[in-house]
């Protein structure tokens, strides 16, 4: 083999390499979500299409957390800070989002459960945390999630003793839907 060669099959070894670890940062964050997800890992809920079949005596506190990232222009906090409720009966919370812009602003919330442990029975029926949100200049919603703590979580060696759960949300920016920034263009130039 020429020197030649062995510069090549170098070169060619380490694209392989670049490629290899891109994909794996690719594919990282589906699989993570997804093992959250499964696991509860991080305090990762789950959710449900309706309520459980079972509800339990037992008693659990639910309190309600809700922070911003720091450019989010946003109000944002929860309606009650706290719930009691059994185990496997159906909650439903709200939370309060404020736009005090001039401007339509498009967020995101990102949410867990603490203790983490408790995170894998956690089960939401709808959340406004599926889809982005869109509020208006001056707009002020109430936002609302429903919930239940699966019965099974009382099963659970690490969770069976939990009495309180909190459920935190934080929302960020994102970018307008196209509709909704052509919109908004066309009514600043409209307004000039």
């Amino acid at each position: 083999m020429n020197e030649h060669q062995n510069h090549s099959k170098t070169a060619l070894s380490l694209v392989g390499v670049v490629v290899l670890m891109g994909g794996l940062a690719w594919a990282s964050v589906p699989f993570y979500n997804w093992f959250c997800k499964v696991t509860g890992f991080g305090g990762t809920t789950q959710s449900a299409s309706a309520g459980s079949d079972v509800v339990l005596d037992r008693m659990m506190t639910v309190r309600f957390d809700a922070s911003l990232d720091r450019d989010m222009p946003w109000e944002f906090t929860p309606m009650a800070t706290e719930m009691e409720i059994r185990i496997g009966e159906t909650g439903l919370a709200f939370y309060e989002a404020y736009n005090p812009t001039d401007r339509p602003i498009a967020g995101s919330a990102s949410y867990n459960v603490t203790p983490y442990s408790a995170g894998a029975y956690f089960t939401k029926i709808d959340c406004f945390c599926f889809e982005m949100q869109v509020l208006q200049p001056g707009e002020r919603v109430q936002m609302p999630v429903t919930f239940f703590v699966d019965p099974e979580l009382t099963e659970d060696r690490e969770a069976q003793y939990v009495h309180t759960v909190t459920l935190s949300y934080t929302f960020y920016e994102t970018d307008l839907p196209e509709e909704t920034a052509s919109l908004a263009e066309e009514t600043s130039v409209s307004y000039n």
